[in-house]
Formats: C-alpha cells, sequence, structure tokens
C-alpha cells in the first residue's frame, strides 16, 4: 500500500491525513475553503499529528482566513459582454448562434468570439470556451518550457495540461513529468513560466527548502512577485469544488 488516508477534528476543522512512504510531516492549507491536509510517514502517530496540528492551528486560521478574504469571480454564464481572461488581459465575450462549428475565436485585444449552437446551455458553451483555454495553452507552453529548460539545466521528459484543484502546476519527480493548471491559460506570461521554473526547480530539489529557494532566486530573481500574484488572484466560483 502505498498510501493510507485518515480524517481527525480539532476544533472543528476538519484535518485530512495522509500516511505515505516519506520522511517528514508537511501540512498544507489548500483554496478555495482552506481544506487542511497532513502528509506523514507511516511511523508517525495520529496522537503525534494531533499535537503537530493544535501547534499550527494559529497558521491554519491565518491561510484559511486569506482565502476567506480572497476575491472570487462571480460564476460565469457566458453571455455577450460578460469578461473573461486570457494571458492576464480581460476581453469581452462575443456570443455568435450559428449551425456550424462551436468554438471560441481571439477576435482582437477586446473581443473573444464563441460560436454556439443556439439554446446551448452554461455547461455546453463552457465546455467549448475551456477547450479553447487548453489548446491556446498548449500552444504558449512548448516555447516556454525550452526557454526554463535552458535556463535551469533540466529537461522534463513530459508536461501536459490538466484541470486541478489545488495547485496551479505539480510534479512528477519520478517521471521528470510536468502538469499545468488550465487555468493558467488566463495569466500572464510570468505567471505561467513562473509555474514552469517552480516545477523544473523540482527536479532538483524535491521539498520548498532554503535549496530550492536559492534555486528559484538564481534562476527567476523576481519569482516571488509572479508567486503572490497568483496568490492573489480571483478564486473561480466554478469547479473549485481547484
Amino acid at each position: 500500500m502505498n498510501t493510507k488516508k485518515q480524517e481527525i477534528i480539532i476544533n472543528d476543522i476538519i484535518i485530512n491525513i495522509v500516511f505515505k512512504k516519506i520522511k517528514n510531516i508537511h501540512l498544507s492549507v489548500y483554496p478555495p475553503d482552506g481544506m487542511v491536509r497532513v502528509s506523514a510517514p507511516f511511523r508517525i502517530s495520529v496522537d503525534t499529528i494531533r499535537v503537530f496540528v493544535i501547534s499550527r492551528l494559529g497558521w491554519i486560521r491565518r491561510q484559511r482566513r486569506k482565502f476567506e478574504e480572497q476575491e472570487r469571480q462571480p460564476a460565469r454564464e457566458y453571455i455577450s459582454r460578460e469578461s473573461h481572461y486570457f494571458l492576464g488581459n480581460r476581453h469581452l465575450l462575443n456570443v455568435i448562434e450559428n449551425g456550424g462549428r462551436q468554438c471560441a475565436v481571439l477576435r482582437n485585444k477586446e473581443y473573444i468570439d464563441l460560436y454556439i449552437r443556439k439554446g446551448a446551455s452554461i455547461l455546453q458553451k463552457q465546455a467549448v470556451m475551456t477547450e479553447w483555454y487548453r489548446e491556446q495553452l498548449k500552444q504558449i507552453v512548448p516555447e516556454l518550457i525550452e526557454k526554463c529548460q535552458k535556463i535551469t539545466g533540466v529537461t522534463a521528459n513530459d508536461w501536459q495540461v490538466k484541470r486541478m484543484k489545488t495547485r496551479w502546476g505539480t510534479c512528477n519527480i519520478k517521471a521528470k513529468r510536468i502538469w499545468l493548471n488550465l487555468e493558467l491559460a488566463k495569466k500572464n506570461i510570468n505567471c505561467i513560466e513562473y509555474i514552469i521554473v517552480h516545477e523544473l526547480v523540482h527536479l532538483l530539489e524535491r521539498r520548498h527548502n532554503d535549496k530550492f529557494k536559492a534555486y528559484m532566486d538564481k534562476f527567476m530573481p523576481n519569482w516571488k512577485q509572479y508567486k503572490e500574484e497568483l496568490n492573489k488572484s480571483p478564486l473561480r466560483d466554478e469547479n473549485w469544488s481547484y
């Protein structure tokens, strides 16, 4: 068995425990609602984890408060003149009902044209927009990957795009595969590049320790700025349940 999961409750906070083949305890609080997860070695007892979490309750509450105060995007209706973002820029959606191919087209710096069948539901419109974002990100990423690999001196074997509930990116260190969150298509290029560098650095150092931060400072001196920008980005109301 590679992992074992368990839940405990401390001060009305549900703590999700995942036992893994790791050396140390890791505590994380995830958006949008402040889910708390503890990753722990199999040898650590639940009582020890309980004491550890109690000692960090102040930090947990601060992180959860940040998410509560964070701006959230209203649920998308996919109607004309609704705001949608691409590479950090705001565009107005222009919905065009037709009987042909359903697709989205970036017309200029102001509009995204959404061609959709008459009577299409919000979910159907969302699916077309989601696929467009996926296609756009897949066109953008290869050049950025090549650039970041030259900067870091590290090469990934593969990269993919997918929806993720709690992370902008992740890395399978053993397979040397990078996963990028589909939502990055809405963020500016620097933020996308930051996530790619971040995941490539994990191939040099697994943990977010001083060594990891030193690599980030070396390869991308302004990385903290882009990290902060992503952390302050509005959370999606839809599909975050990211």
